[in-house]
């Protein structure tokens, strides 16, 4: 029924990519994993243009940099030095994975919609968690970032699986993700100034 509503395709498509780029702004490699290995079972279709990733090289590839992605996230300062490229590596898998949901619009209308709409979700709630964690070492001294480090994982496990699963619902949520992050990241940035104008003045 809802196949005959004017370009559901590419509502859908949207919704899909909004998921996973969602997704890679918890995790940059357990999203791509996860589209990698439902796409090499063939769970999930996957146009020629991204058909290196549904490969087995990309499969392996995907898989062993999830598993030193989660468990790097474990080790006290290794976690920090991470945080300082998930930011710019979540932007490109966003991009990445938006941008295979719309290989049949042609190459620059996108690649711009992957950057802008992908690239800017996984920013955005990667630079979220990255500020999370910031606040957990400096009102825990570290001792928080695991159960961060654990909400992360299970975020992108559960983001990637929506996406393709129920693309609604996975849209739904990035879009609560993104506002709260920019509501919750402009309050305290807010009270952070506030702070040091008045340790200045004192």
């Amino acid at each position: 029924m809802l196949d005959h509503v004017p370009y559901f395709s590419y509502l859908l498509s949207a919704f899909i990519g909004i998921g996973l780029a969602a997704a890679t702004g918890f995790r940059v490699f357990l999203p791509m994993f996860a589209v990698s290995l439902a796409s090499y079972l063939h769970w999930i279709p996957m146009n020629e243009s991204f058909a290196w990733l549904a490969g087995l090289p990309a499969l392996i590839t995907t898989g062993i940099a999830t598993i030193v992605e989660i468990l790097a996230y474990y080790i006290p300062f290794v976690d920090h030095l991470l945080d300082t490229v998930s930011v710019p590596m979540a932007t490109i898998a966003g991009s990445v994975l938006f941008a295979s949901q719309f290989a049949e619009l042609g190459t620059f209308p996108q690649w711009a919609l992957g950057l802008i709409a992908g690239g800017g979700t996984a920013a955005t709630i990667s630079s979220g968690f990255a500020g999370l964690r910031a606040a957990s070492t400096a009102t825990t001294g570290g001792l928080g970032n695991s159960v961060v480090g654990t909400t992360e994982t299970a975020g992108a496990g559960i983001m990637a699986f929506l996406a393709m699963a129920a693309p609604v619902l996975a849209a739904i949520f990035a879009i609560l993700l993104i506002v709260g992050v920019v509501f919750f990241g402009r309050k305290l940035w807010r009270k952070f100034r506030k702070n040091k104008n008045i340790a200045r003045q004192t």
